[in-house]
């Protein structure tokens, strides 16, 4: 059974950093495609950034371009999302999803096959 598990949400004032990890099992990791996405209350779901299936290539959407970070271990079948400088604008639930239909490289434009409950990030002071 592919299972996504999302972890390391919370509070944090603005300015602080929260690392999100993506737990994954049940399917070929290595094959997939690993996308983070939010959704804040009342807003469409926005996609954050992606990495490619060696981690050799990273996509961020331009809210998050120079303060968030992708990147996964596949040996842990794992991928995290360094989030520093946060913003109040950050307050949302992140959600990590799979996707075996990329050739070569990422986007969080396209279809993800598998996903998690997620993880809700506050940033508030």
């Amino acid at each position: 059974q592919p299972q996504l598990v999302e972890s390391g949400g919370g509070l944090v004032q603005p300015g602080g950093s929260l690392r999100l990890s993506c737990a994954a099992s049940g399917f070929i990791f290595d094959d997939y495609v690993i996308g983070w996405f939010r959704q804040a209350p009342e807003k469409e779901r926005e996609g954050v950034s992606c990495i490619s299936t060696s981690g050799g290539f990273a996509s961020y959407a331009d809210s998050v371009k120079g303060r968030f970070t992708i990147s996964r271990d596949n040996a842990k079948k794992t991928v995290f999302l360094q989030m520093n400088s946060l913003e109040p604008e950050d307050t949302a639930v992140y959600s990590c999803a799979a996707s075996e239909h990329f050739m070569a490289g990422c986007s969080t434009d396209g279809k993800y096959d598998y996903w998690g409950q997620g993880t809700q990030v506050a940033v508030s002071s």
